[in-house]
């Protein structure tokens, strides 16, 4: 394994940084990066506090800085301390410049400004919040996408990641011998989706949620058995009423909340505005 220094240095967030260093970095197997995440990097100083942990931790510098004086300043700072410097914003800035035929404004953190999208967002998470595991089913038709599964089949960690992205999310647990609620069979507009896992899989996570509760009794929700008559019942329920399923086994959050947004684009272009 081979550990190396990784400086991300933004004038924003950082999100963008990581996410494109995370993506990367998955394809190299012996790496191990030590992040140092410097956001909101908006002056000279700040610049200098980098610049001097640049030197004491060499290493890869990636950074999405809209200044020209301050990436200016870091590119100078990096070439003296021979670390290598790469700005991950420059191919696609330069592309959108001469398609569009216009210099970009320039604007750090310009995609976190308070407009419409921002607002859609913080709304899709309220509303989330307010339909995560059964909660409020009277509001089920609001949802642009609500997510059925047994326990422990990522449901809420799906919905909130959907969310964050705009997408009116809500969840409902399918449990054996306990009636669904009458509002998820009566909704229009929703697209609703299974989630599910190997019942072993399943086995397993719950047994690690009982630890982490201190709880060392066995009782039948971790009982394969009747974890495999759960998964059987969840599935013949999506099948019935048309719901398509998707297996979470070996899937992140990401990928599965790509799949999802796949399946509805695919059953709504025609109709709908299309999810991103």
């Amino acid at each position: 394994m081979r550990e190396f220094h990784l400086h991300l240095v933004s004038d924003s967030t950082g999100e963008t940084l990581q996410s494109i260093a995370k993506a990367a970095l998955v394809q190299f197997e012996d790496a191990d990066a030590i992040e140092h995440v410097w956001s909101l990097t908006r002056t000279v100083r700040q610049l200098d506090d980098i610049l001097d942990s640049i030197e004491k931790n060499p290493g890869l510098v990636l950074f999405t800085l809209v200044n020209k004086e301050m990436r200016q300043i870091l590119e100078q700072g990096c070439r003296k301390y021979n670390a290598p410097c790469v700005s991950i914003l420059d191919p696609v800035m330069a592309s959108l410049s001469q398609f569009l035929g216009q210099e970009s404004r320039g604007l750090p953190g310009r995609q976190h400004t308070l407009d419409q999208e921002y607002f859609s967002r913080i709304d899709a998470l309220n509303y989330t919040m307010a339909h995560d595991d059964g909660q409020m089913p009277d509001g089920l038709d609001d949802a642009d996408i609500i997510l059925v599964g047994v326990s422990r089949t990522s449901k809420t960690p799906t919905s909130f990641y959907l969310s964050h992205r705009g997408i009116k999310t809500a969840n409902v647990p399918i449990v054996v011998d306990c009636p669904l609620p009458d509002q998820l069979f009566e909704v229009k507009k929703p697209f609703v989706v299974g989630l599910t896992t190997s019942p072993e899989r399943l086995s397993q996570i719950r047994k690690n949620r009982l630890l982490s509760l201190k709880e060392t009794n066995d009782t039948s929700y971790v009982d394969l058995e009747r974890i495999k008559e759960e998964v059987v019942v969840a599935r013949k329920l999506c099948t019935k009423q048309g719901w398509p399923v998707i297996d979470v086994s070996r899937r992140s959050v990401e990928e599965t909340a790509a799949q999802i947004i796949t399946l509805y684009n695919r059953r709504f272009s025609d109709e709908e505005k299309l999810l991103t």
